[in-house]
């Protein structure tokens, strides 16, 4: 297993593109909890941080499709880097001027989301010119869903450290000055730098007009619903049991789950279509969330939630390779981008959803949200099958190749895109 993998960190570039697109996220992966924090701090309420956080959310969603598309027109560095720089000064006013002034606190975030880089995107697009062969790229796409579940698990932390060292305020700064760095540091590099999107057709929805690819967005939404209804469900579960830390112990269930198995899944080669194997991923990431509306005692209920975070790096995984074979020609950074936002905005669907269900009928109901996602992400990608039908592979993919689906002479994956 591991041998796979360390061959794809051998290969030139490959280290410095993960490493600097992980550090460029983690503002993204740390504002939740950052904003939380800092407003807290400042004397503000619960109310104005999760509004102020959710603003945030909001802007990073309708960024990153928009942000994506200048990347294909225009480069990797002439677009990250800027974007990476505006959303860091957007924090760095919320941090010096703090809550005094509510309408500059959310136009300040309102920034810092907007202008988030599209550094998950870019990083799938550049994967195949960096490692050549298919079956590199897709362990590729594996290991960059693991390295997210441990950015998302470290990145938390990092904040509460650099709070209890300095403040909040410090943790604001810090974190965003880090994110410029890391994708500094990716915009540097050689692959990035030389890196041309494939012609495009001008098509005002661009990625967005390919059917596989709305198909697909879809069904991820719901994936997102449910994982976000889990962050509701594991609150109310641990106030249940009278103790907070029961919550960090199903959310690092859930991690570890994801990360086993995305190493598992990324360690082999598959045959077949990606799109029916994903549709066999996500009946069993459905059928993982169902029993924890069993709500069973804290030892048996953090053995469910390890379970049901088994496939859900396999999924995205999976879901990176469909995307890339479904993506208009001259679209692969948009559309990535386009999976980022709708899997958000399904995240925040579900936190919404899961808050009423708990009052409702309590923390089972929360937990029946991450089922029914999870049940209406497979029924879509059932319902679309037709749509998402692979594309008959007529040659191996070669370097500097690009998919179309929508006119494309060599079927294949997107790859190459050099200047």
């Amino acid at each position: 297993m591991a041998a796979g993998y360390l061959d794809i960190l051998r290969a030139r570039h490959a280290a410095r593109l993960l490493t600097g697109t992980l550090v460029g996220r983690l503002p993204n992966g740390t504002a939740n909890i950052a904003i939380v924090l800092f407003i807290r701090a400042e004397g503000g309420s619960y109310t104005l941080a999760g509004a102020l956080a959710a603003v945030y959310g909001l802007g990073t969603a309708a960024g990153q499709p928009l942000l994506g598309r200048a990347v294909d027109l225009y480069g990797q560095p002439r677009v990250q880097l800027p974007a990476a720089v505006l959303s860091a000064l957007g924090m760095a006013v919320l941090a010096v001027a703090g809550i005094g002034l509510l309408p500059l606190a959310y136009a300040a975030v309102a920034v810092a989301g907007v202008f988030t880089p599209p550094l998950e995107g870019g990083l799938r697009a550049l994967w195949p010119s960096v490692l050549g062969r298919e079956d590199r790229v897709h362990r590729a796409y594996a290991m960059d869903a693991v390295a997210q579940e441990i950015m998302f698990t470290a990145g938390p932390l990092l904040v509460t450290l650099l709070v209890a060292l300095w403040s909040p305020a410090a943790a604001l700064l810090v974190i965003n000055a880090i994110g410029v760095l890391g994708a500094l540091s990716v915009v540097l590099s050689e692959p990035s730098r030389t890196w041309r999107s494939a012609p495009r057709e001008a098509h005002w929805l661009g990625a967005l007009r390919s059917p596989g690819l709305l198909a697909l967005l879809g069904s991820f939404f719901f994936v997102g619903l449910a994982l976000g209804s889990i962050t509701v469900a594991g609150i109310a579960y641990a106030d249940d049991h009278g103790r907070e830390s029961v919550y960090g112990w199903l959310m690092a269930a859930l991690g570890l789950g994801a990360l086993i198995g995305g190493l598992v899944y990324g360690a082999r080669q598959w045959a077949g279509a990606p799109e029916r194997r994903l549709r066999v991923i996500v009946a069993l990431l459905a059928l993982g969330y169902l029993p924890l509306m069993l709500t069973p005692g804290v030892a048996a209920m953090t053995a469910l939630a390890a379970v049901a975070g088994v496939f859900l790096a396999p999924a995205i995984a999976c879901s990176f390779i469909v995307v890339d074979r479904h993506a208009p020609r001259g679209t692969v950074t948009e559309a990535f981008s386009w999976l980022v936002t709708t899997f958000g905005v399904g995240a925040a669907a579900g936190t919404a959803v899961a808050g009423p269900a708990v009052e409702l009928g309590g923390t089972a109901w929360s937990f029946a949200v991450a089922g029914a996602g999870g049940v209406a992400a497979l029924a879509v990608l059932l319902a679309t099958g037709k749509v998402l039908a692979a594309p008959a592979r007529t040659a191996v993919a070669v370097r500097g190749s690009e998919n179309d689906r929508n006119g494309a002479v060599e079927p294949g994956f997107s790859s190459g895109h050099q200047a």
